[in-house]
């Protein structure tokens, strides 16, 4: 494995969770959205990742294989003085819980962070053996 294929796995770190990132990003902002007129409201998303082969070395990094949906059923919550309650005063809204989804973005940012310092890490040390060279 190459000192260079540090930057290959770290990328794909990167941007993997960058769209986790988004991914919760989204589901915040949707974790108190009231089902529409159609009854289906926000259901949270997770991604899925996957190991994968990093071209012809035996170097692995990380892709995002697709888009999970939550099987939770959606929150009823009372509020008979929402024009969208129904007969008996209840609510649909989404099944995102913020807390979880808080702990996911502090995961998902400490991720990105700790791989960003791995490709400064590795760039200061290929500057240190190019300085050596000279």
């Amino acid at each position: 494995m190459s000192m260079f294929s540090i930057f290959s796995i770290s990328g794909s770190a990167i941007s993997a969770q960058s769209q986790r990132l988004n991914v919760v990003a989204s589901n915040l902002a949707n974790a108190d959205a009231v089902a529409g007129p159609d009854g289906k409201g926000y259901k949270g998303r997770q991604l899925l990742f996957e190991t994968t082969a990093m071209g012809e070395s035996t170097a692995f990094g990380v892709r995002v294989t697709g888009v999970k949906e939550s099987s939770e059923a959606l929150r009823k919550v009372h509020n008979p003085s929402h024009p969208s309650a129904d007969t008996d005063g209840y609510i649909t809204q989404s099944n995102v819980n913020p807390v979880e989804e808080m702990v996911n973005m502090i995961s998902a940012s400490r991720s990105y962070q700790n791989n960003v310092e791995v490709m400064n890490t590795a760039k200061t040390l290929l500057l240190k053996t190019l300085q050596i060279g000279q």
